[in-house]
């Protein structure tokens, strides 16, 4: 359970707001002043604070600046109202996550403190390099083959420079824990580190979320806001997916890294931008460069470094440690007995192709030991899933019909002005809310389930308004 801390003078807002988090399954505390807070800060350990700009005593910049003395990668939302906007602002650009004015949409905030702890969690939580399965703690890179050997070396000499790092690789290969572990072995591991995934945020949002704006830059911009890289500064940011950024935005992260500056939506001012740029991406560049999909300049820069991750069908050996090592982490998270797994069920999952990589291997583990009985996995506890996957993959005629013959009905009525997005957004909600259903609301687990990542989850039960009863925030 996330730990919470509110600081905030006004103790109507600060009570009721305690209780709305707690009843979103958060762990609260709360604090009057800064300093009284400060004292919560020292002896707790905390995933947030929230804090509220104008307070009694030590005011609530000052406060910020001895938060970050205390526990430098600790995230803090600020709090403010529209006279002391300025002064928020400010303490985003020394590294607070971000600034919410008062009075705040709930709803959107209970959104913003998810995204702020996971980035916290991405910052402090260290990825273990070649770890052996049942001797690391939380996440861990996992593998002793020749091309894992590789990639390790890769990390170790990239981690020690300022170099622009280019992470390829298929859907599942583990590009996220690479860009964590270069910058936690790297020499800006003391500052900011924030993820920027290029497909979860809609496009026309996604030049905002990074570069900022000005008030009145477009409509419903009533403040300044800082982008993501903007309030980076100092720290590395990392690109996720940047093969499908699109190309307008694609020419200012070229000027980033060419001029080391941006500008703000709306405005003239050129700001000087320190950070250092960790892209990933499961795209064919070459092939996008030729279509016109992905600027060759921009792909120069980035491939100053270039780490190749192999898919796991190209290293086996590597398979049976994976296995343990997800047996143990998801026993774990379940709450149930390691039931190990038999060697018939061994020598079917080294026989299989692995199309989605880690991540498939991942999601499977996770699936048996949901429905399994405490017995060690077998072979016929897998076939049930893979040969499940590999019908639907090669015929999948039966299981199809009925959603075909709802896009015919549908196209078939020229009255609605339907696009092929909101099929597509259509099914994707079902798909999101039958994966929160299986896991009781449970996010970590979800995204397992769907093999996305906890960041495009979230993104998607905003777009859908997806709300559960038992609902769990994780």
């Amino acid at each position: 359970m996330n730990t919470i801390l509110v600081i905030d003078d006004d103790d109507q807002l600060r009570i009721s707001f305690c209780k709305l988090l707690k009843e979103e399954k958060y762990s609260v505390m709360g604090a009057a002043s800064g300093e009284a807070g400060l004292d919560i800060v020292k002896l707790n350990a905390l995933d947030l604070v929230i804090l509220d700009m104008r307070l009694p005593g030590m005011n609530g910049m000052e406060t910020y600046r001895q938060i970050k003395k205390i526990d430098a990668k600790l995230p803090v939302i600020i709090v403010t109202a529209f006279g002391t906007t300025d002064i928020a602002i400010e303490a985003t650009k020394l590294g607070a996550y971000d600034y919410v004015l008062k009075p705040f949409d709930i709803q959107e905030m209970l959104n913003l403190i998810k995204q702020a702890i996971e980035a916290g969690y991405f910052m402090r939580s260290p990825v273990e390099v070649g770890a052996v399965p049942g001797k690391q703690s939380g996440d861990a890179i996992i593998g002793q083959s020749r091309l894992m050997q590789t990639v390790y070396k890769s990390i170790g000499r990239v981690s020690q420079t300022d170099a622009t790092v280019l992470i390829r690789g298929e859907s599942g290969t583990g590009k996220e824990l690479v860009a964590r572990a270069v910058y936690q072995h790297g020499i800006r591991s003391d500052k900011a580190f924030l993820i920027i995934n290029c497909v979860a945020i809609p496009e026309n949002l996604l030049e905002s979320e990074l570069f900022g704006y000005e008030k009145g830059s477009f409509t419903g911009a009533s403040q300044r806001h800082i982008g993501k890289i903007e309030q980076a500064n100092g720290g590395t940011v990392f690109l996720d997916e940047i093969g499908d950024m699109p190309l307008n935005i694609q020419a200012k992260i070229l000027r980033l890294l060419q001029e080391k500056s941006i500008e703000r939506l709306g405005g003239e001012q050129t700001i000087p931008v320190d950070v250092r740029i960790i892209a990933a991406t499961n795209k064919n560049l070459e092939h996008a460069i030729k279509e016109e999909k992905f600027r060759e300049d921009l792909y120069f820069r980035l491939k100053v470094v270039t780490i190749e991750l192999p898919p796991l069908r190209d290293r086996p050996e590597d398979i049976k440690s994976l296995i343990s090592y997800f047996m143990q982490k998801f026993s774990i998270e379940l709450k149930v007995d390691n039931p190990g797994i038999q060697k018939e069920a061994l020598i079917l999952l080294n026989q299989y192709d692995w199309p989605g990589n880690i991540r498939e291997l991942a999601n499977l583990i996770h699936k048996v030991l949901i429905f399994n009985r405490g017995a060690p996995i077998s072979a016929d506890d897998l076939e049930q899933i893979i040969h499940k996957k590999e019908k639907i993959k090669i015929s999948g005629e039966i299981e199809l019909d009925t959603i075909r013959l709802w896009a015919r009905q549908l196209l078939a009525n020229p009255s609605d002005n339907h696009s092929f997005d909101d099929f597509i957004d259509t099914v994707s909600s079902v798909v999101v809310e039958e994966a929160l259903k299986i896991t009781n609301g449970n996010r970590s687990q979800a995204a397992k389930l769907l093999g996305v990542s906890r960041p495009t989850l979230h993104a998607k039960i905003d777009k859908y308004k997806i709300k559960l009863k038992t609902e769990i925030l994780d």
